[in-house]
């Protein structure tokens, strides 16, 4: 555990990137104007890295409530316990004067403890179905930020203003909104990015090199892909195009997104939270196959909302077949204008300055303190 050193705002986020990209964003947003900020997150929790060297990173226990055997329920109810009780000393040795939670069961107790105390609690919700934590936790809030204009199953109560903020993007992701869609020329190289997100998408490792492969020559010789390959696969996936004469860049991890970001005409990608923010930032049509088991189906309603704006194409992953993709695929690249059109729409929902907003939500709570924690004031401790 780090040392402890003064922080008025603390940051709660699980271990996934999709929580803990937003979180990074928020935090340097937030030191750039010369908060102090720390990081409460879980055992898997990697924290902001030597890119944020002035956030400290602290671990607790946390558990998730549902799935499972009804053991691993019962240890997941201890977990977080144990972790509210963890929190709860945190807060109070950090002298926190808010809270932000990023979703995930890893942001349960320090939310909640931070309920606790009389502190402000802001939730940050990525997808367009609000999750379960979130749900949890939905009416300690003080405001809930979203990052879509209507986020399902999110129930606004008295105490609770909702506020739309957008999903906060890696800066070298939100930089290529200022850069214009390269709208490919008659014999061009065609880019095409394939990723998963953070896990991968098994799936695109048949389909995909299937789909290609049944693409005209003339089509063929003009792609250039980079693809996501996860689950040792990789050996596999290129000996798929190389026997049909595609250029291909394959890797478990894309290191460099933002620069196969930049260069990408279009995507074949999962619709989580990130995907959709970096993709409507960086302004890049896609053909969204949500991950069918998503909790509460939240992809397809992330992938519905990039498409009703134009931006898009979505194929159910029970739809994905190799011929389906291959059909649209031809139809896409050979139709630049209609890319750049696409590529346009997704321009129209991006949020450029979703940390600087977020963090304005934060501070604006956090300067309503007065600088003074509520639990530094005598008997100040909230009821439930």
């Amino acid at each position: 555990m780090s040392r402890l050193r003064s922080s008025h705002i603390v940051l709660s986020a699980g271990g996934t990137g999709g929580h803990m990209f937003p979180a990074q964003a928020l935090a340097r947003a937030l030191i750039a104007r010369g908060q102090s900020v720390a990081l409460i997150t879980d055992r898997r929790g990697a924290g902001f890295g030597p890119e944020l060297p002035q956030a400290d990173t602290y671990r607790i226990s946390a558990g998730a409530l549902l799935g499972g055997s009804p053991v691993k329920k019962l240890e997941g109810v201890l977990s977080l316990a144990m972790g509210y009780f963890q929190a709860k000393r945190l807060l109070r040795e950090l002298g926190a004067s808010a809270v932000v939670g990023f979703g995930g069961y890893a942001s349960v107790p320090a939310a909640f403890a931070a309920s606790r105390l009389g502190l402000r609690v802001v939730l940050h919700e990525q997808n367009a179905v609000i999750g379960r934590a979130n749900r949890l936790l939905a009416r300690r809030a003080s405001v809930i930020a979203t990052s879509f204009p209507e986020v399902a199953a999110l129930q606004p109560g008295p105490q609770t203003r909702i506020v739309l903020t957008g999903n906060p993007v890696r800066p070298a992701i939100a930089a290529l909104g200022r850069r214009p869609y390269p709208v490919p020329g008659e014999g061009d190289r065609l880019r095409l990015l394939v990723t998963g997100g953070s896990q991968g998408a098994r799936v695109f490792n048949e389909v995909v090199p299937a789909a290609i492969c049944r693409l005209p020559e003339h089509m063929r010789r003009r792609l250039q892909i980079t693809q996501q390959v996860p689950g040792g696969a990789l050996d596999a996936v290129a000996a798929r195009y190389r026997a049909c004469g595609v250029d291909a860049a394959l890797a478990p991890f894309i290191e460099d997104m933002p620069e196969r970001l930049a260069a990408a005409h279009m995507a074949i990608c999962r619709a989580g939270a990130s995907t959709m923010a970096e993709l409507t930032v960086a302004g890049r049509p896609a053909i969204l196959v949500p991950y069918p088991f998503a909790a509460d189906d939240h992809q397809t309603a992330n992938a519905r909302a990039l498409t009703e704006a134009g931006g898009g194409w979505l194929l159910p992953q029970s739809s994905l077949t190799p011929d389906r993709l291959a059909e649209r695929l031809i139809s896409l690249l050979a139709t630049p204008a209609l890319l750049a059109h696409a590529a346009r729409c997704a321009r129209t929902i991006a949020h450029d300055d979703a940390a600087e907003r977020l963090a304005d939500v934060v501070c604006n709570l956090s300067d309503s303190n007065g600088g003074e924690s509520e639990h530094d004031k005598p008997g100040k401790e909230a009821a439930a």
